[in-house]
């Protein structure tokens, strides 16, 4: 863990390590926002009779559903658009790098969260 608090960014292949699982999220996250945008399409293509997920729903359910639908929707594809930013960092040997405090995030961390932008310790000092 010392190694870490002295390093100025991660190695090329740490950086390569991130990119694959970055990759791995993004397949991933297009193609829940590719299923959630069929649910709405499908829906929409029906008419008077709302079908979402397979299920007849009446109006008011539906339009609560479809709403629902929507906003899982947004966050998605703000999650895919924050990966892709995660990318860029990559790519500009950044990634990892917190923004407030400019040390590095601890792995663990960016394996948990690979789009993160800040450290644990910058991000509760926030709140």
């Amino acid at each position: 863990m010392q190694e870490e608090r002295t390093k100025t960014r991660y190695s090329d292949s740490e950086l390569k390590e991130f990119r694959e699982l970055i990759l791995d999220k993004i397949r991933i996250a297009r193609e829940e926002l590719l299923d959630l945008v069929g649910s709405l399409s499908l829906s929409n293509a029906n008419g008077d009779e709302e079908v979402i997920a397979g299920k007849a729903l009446e109006d008011g359910s539906a339009a609560y559903e479809k709403e629902q639908i929507n906003q899982l929707a947004g966050r998605q594809k703000k999650f895919v658009e924050q990966l892709e930013a995660a990318l860029v960092r990559i790519e500009n040997k950044t990634y990892g790098i917190c923004r407030t405090s400019g040390k590095l995030i601890p792995k663990e961390r960016l394996r948990a969260v690979p789009h993160t932008t800040q450290s644990m310790e910058a991000k509760l000092k926030q709140s």
